[in-house]
C-alpha cells in the first residue's frame, strides 16, 4: 500500500484511463465475437484474460520506460525497440495460447500459420499497445519537466527578491550608522554630558537597527521613535537650525511597515536640504490614511532645486539610501508604491503610499503575483 501511495496521482490516473480504454475495446470485441461468430462462454473469458495481460504489460512498460529514462537518448531508443519486440512476442504468444493452443492446435505448423497471419496490419493492435504507453509516458515526463522548470524559476525569483531586500537593508543600515557616528565624534571633546546623552540615544538606534533587521515588519510607532532619536542626534550638530515636526494619524500607529523605510528620506532632507542652508530649516513628516492605503510624506523647506543633489522624478543624482528605499517599496508592495518626488526652489517633498485595509495589517502583494511581476520586469 505504501508503494501505491508513493506513486504520483497523475501516473495512477493515466494508468486507469489507458486500462479503461482497452477494457472498452476488449468488451466490445468479445461481445461481438460471441454474438456473431462463436457463441461460447470461453470467448468472453479469453477477452477478460487478455485484458488482464494487457494491463499488466502496460504497467511493466511504464516501469521499463522509467528505468530507461536515466540513460542517453540513443540507449533509450535501442531499449524501446527491444521492448517493443518483447511486448509483441509476449502478447502474441498469449493470444496464440487462448485462440489456438486451447483448441488443440499445438503443433509448430499451427503456430507458424498464426504468426504468418500477424505479418499484416492486424499486428498493429499489438504494437500500438506498447507505443501508446511509451508515448504517454514521455508526454507526461515532458510536461512535468516544464512544470518543474517554472517552479524552479519561481523559487529562484523569490530567493532573488529575498536576497535583494536583505542587500538593500544592509546597504541602508551602515549608511545611517556611519553618519550618526560622525555626529557623535563632534561632541566627545566639547560636551561630555551631551555626548553621554547622545550615546544613550545611539544605543537605542543600534538596538532598533539590529532588531528590525531580523524582523520583516515593525509598528509605525517604533519607526517614528527611531526617527525621533535620529533627529535628536542630528540636532546636537545643527542646533536650532534643524526643526522637526510630526503629523501622524493616531489610528496609524499600530500598522506595520518595513523597518528603516523612512530614515533615508529624513536623512536626505538633513544632508542635502537643511545642512547646506545657512539658516537651516524644518523637516515635517506626515502620515495619514487615504482611500485604500496609508500616505507617507517627508517634506523640508531647504535648498530644494538649489541643492547639489536633488531627488527628482527619475531619482537622479541621489545616494544609495533613497534609491534602495524606492526599490524596497516596489519589491514589497509593487511599482505603485515607489517614491514620488516634488522638487521646488524652496525645498522638496518625497512621498509614497502603501496599501492598507481598515482593521487589517498591511496587505502585501500576493507571492505569485509578485514573482510574476519580477519575471516580467526581468
Amino acid at each position: 500500500m505504501r508503494i501505491i501511495e508513493s506513486i504520483p496521482r497523475i501516473w495512477k490516473t493515466t494508468y486507469l484511463i489507458i486500462c479503461s480504454w482497452y477494457a472498452l475495446n476488449y468488451i466490445i470485441s468479445s461481445i461481438v465475437e460471441y454474438s456473431v461468430d462463436q457463441p461460447f462462454s470461453f470467448v468472453l473469458w479469453n477477452g477478460f484474460y487478455m485484458l488482464e495481460a494487457v494491463c499488466i504489460f502496460i504497467l511493466l512498460t511504464f516501469l521499463y520506460a522509467n528505468w530507461l529514462f536515466q540513460f542517453k537518448i540513443l540507449y533509450q531508443i535501442i531499449g524501446h525497440v527491444a521492448g517493443l519486440f518483447v511486448h509483441f512476442m509476449g502478447i502474441t504468444y498469449l493470444r496464440y495460447y487462448f485462440d489456438y493452443y486451447l483448441d488443440g492446435r499445438v503443433f509448430f505448423d499451427d503456430w507458424k500459420e498464426y504468426m504468418l497471419d500477424l505479418l499484416s496490419w492486424d499486428a498493429m493492435r499489438f504494437y500500438d499497445q506498447y507505443i501508446i504507453a511509451v508515448a504517454v509516458y514521455y508526454i507526461i515526463r515532458y510536461f512535468q519537466y516544464i512544470q518543474n522548470k517554472e517552479q524552479e524559476k519561481s523559487r529562484l525569483a523569490i530567493k532573488n527578491k529575498e536576497m535583494q531586500i536583505s542587500l538593500l537593508k544592509s546597504q541602508i543600515n551602515p549608511h545611517f550608522l556611519f553618519n550618526t557616528l560622525n555626529s557623535i565624534s563632534t561632541l566627545v571633546g566639547t560636551n561630555k554630558v551631551q555626548a553621554r546623552k547622545v550615546i544613550t540615544q545611539l544605543s537605542d538606534v543600534f538596538r532598533y537597527a539590529l532588531d528590525s533587521h531580523e524582523a520583516g515588519k515593525v509598528k509605525l510607532q517604533h519607526e517614528l521613535n527611531f526617527i525621533e532619536n535620529y533627529i535628536k542626534i542630528q540636532q546636537v550638530r545643527f542646533g536650532e537650525r534643524l526643526n522637526y515636526l510630526v503629523d501622524a494619524d493616531p489610528g496609524c500607529m499600530s500598522i506595520e511597515i518595513p523597518p528603516m523605510i523612512l530614515q533615508p528620506l529624513v536623512e536626505n532632507s538633513v544632508k542635502y536640504g537643511i545642512a547646506p542652508k545657512d539658516d537651516g530649516g524644518t523637516i515635517s513628516l506626515v502620515v495619514k490614511k487615504i482611500r485604500g492605503g496609508v500616505y507617507f510624506e517627508v517634506k523640508d523647506d531647504g535648498l530644494g532645486l538649489n541643492a547639489k543633489k536633488v531627488l527628482d522624478g527619475k531619482i537622479k543624482g541621489t545616494g544609495v539610501g533613497l534609491k534602495n528605499t524606492d526599490k524596497r517599496l516596489k519589491s514589497i508592495y509593487g511599482n505603485n508604491a515607489g517614491l514620488h518626488i516634488n522638487a521646488k526652489m524652496d525645498g522638496y517633498m518625497v512621498s509614497f503610499t502603501i496599501p492598507y485595509k481598515e482593521g487589517l495589517l498591511m496587505q502585501e502583494i500576493p507571492e505569485k503575483e509578485m514573482v510574476a511581476q519580477q519575471l516580467e520586469e526581468s
